[in-house]
């Protein structure tokens, strides 16, 4: 007796996330270019998608580090301290790789008249404040407005305390972990038909003509991040494991850049790389920890672009950048980028701020943001897709390279 063929429901369990991921992608493309119509109704897909993954990132974050701190061994090392340095150093070479670019090939835009009402931060005391003020917001408020700094900061506190509590409250924080991590498969899994949503409502909607007068801009744009994605991060996760980093580098970007790059948004991102860091075999003390931390500090991207338009206004006025500017630009986009939000457009907010570097007024600044929105799809898309990797990029270098150094001294 023959096997029955397998039912199409079959086959796509069968078939990699990522496979489905691309398929989604192309008949997207597909459906905006034969039916621009039909593409616009599918938005909504989209945006259920893109909905349903920061629903569930805040309460992942928070029960995650909770269960991982409360049910923390003592003794056993959690390697943030590493990890942090690995997103410093990345970010800051992001920004030196930028200035760089834009010295070798300057940008120049065609600044607007009209008024530009957002409001951007006044100076980095500003920002730093603004993070200070998000490690003590209320827990509720940063639950509801996915604060993942104060996600984090009372979750380590909550965790903490529960440590000290009976065997059976522990297990019940650990039970409701696994509850949400099997919520978040569901979600994921999603996201073949998110992304198809997405791309056919973005394409039919924008297309690509009104990049096409900022083609220069978007190049120096995109070739930093391509550049810093694909020689800078691999040259610090060598030095971190000292073998080939291209295997991995190459993973983050396929399993977790892709969903970022059509999602563009880091916070929503968090979902899918703790489940890439789940199928790395890496440690949930760890990575319940950075990948939410990374989501909110880790911004190579976000720097680039704060670094690329700041230069690209300065070109366009003709002012002069000595070098020692310049190297302080690069701090300045580092910091910055450290406050940008994890949202889409996140990072435009903070060009101003670099702009003040130079004496360049609000007025200005504030069109160049909106130029940074002419091209923000994408600019953040790519942004997005380079900050979001990364996080998992780092967070798997540090812990392999310890497990190596662990096995090694074994």
């Amino acid at each position: 007796m023959t096997d029955a063929p397998p039912t199409l429901m079959q086959k796509l369990k069968r078939t990699s996330l990522v496979t489905q991921i691309v398929i989604g992608l192309i008949a997207g493309i597909l459906l905006a270019w034969l039916f621009p119509a039909a593409a616009l109704s599918v938005a909504f897909i989209g945006k259920v998608f893109v909905s349903a993954l920061k629903a569930v990132a805040p309460i992942l974050v928070f029960v995650l580090v909770m269960a991982s701190i409360a049910n923390h061994k003592h003794g056993q090392e959690t390697h943030i301290r590493p990890i942090l340095v690995l997103y410093l150093l990345g970010t800051f070479a992001a920004a030196v790789v930028a200035v760089i670019a834009s010295m070798l090939f300057p940008s120049s835009l065609v600044l607007a008249t009209e008024n530009i009402t957002v409001s951007a931060p006044g100076g980095i005391t500003e920002v730093l404040q603004s993070l200070l003020l998000s490690v003590v917001d209320n827990p509720v408020s940063a639950l509801m407005n996915a604060n993942f700094i104060g996600i984090l900061a009372w979750a380590i506190g909550i965790g903490i305390a529960i440590r000290h509590a009976g065997d059976t409250t522990r297990t019940v924080i650990s039970d409701l972990s696994n509850g949400v991590t099997l919520i978040v498969r569901v979600v994921i899994r999603l996201a073949p038909l998110g992304i198809f949503g997405l791309v056919a409502s973005t394409l039919a909607t924008s297309g690509f003509g009104a990049l096409l007068g900022y083609l220069h801009l978007l190049t120096v744009l995109i070739g930093c991040m391509l550049f810093v994605a694909l020689v800078v991060n691999p040259l610090i996760v060598f030095w971190k494991l000292r073998r080939n980093p291209y295997p991995l580098v190459l993973l983050c970007l396929r399993e977790s850049g892709i969903t970022a790059f059509f999602t563009r948004s880091s916070a929503a991102n968090i979902p899918v790389n703790m489940a890439l860091s789940e199928r790395l075999g890496l440690h949930e003390d760890t990575y319940s920890v950075s990948i939410p931390l990374g989501a909110t500090i880790n911004m190579a991207g976000a720097a680039i672009t704060i670094t690329v338009l700041s230069l690209a206004a300065v070109h366009t006025l003709g002012i002069h950048v000595d070098l020692p500017t310049a190297i302080l630009l690069s701090v300045v986009a580092a910091v910055c980028a450290c406050g940008a939000s994890g949202v889409a457009g996140g990072s435009l907010l903070l060009i101003p701020l670099a702009c003040s570097l130079f004496g360049i007024p609000s007025e200005i600044a504030m069109q160049v943001v909106a130029v940074g929105f002419i091209i923000g799809i994408l600019q953040d898309s790519a942004e997005t897709a380079l900050n979001s990797s990364t996080d998992v990029l780092f967070t798997a270098a540090v812990c392999l390279a310890q497990e190596e150094q662990t096995t090694q001294q074994g």
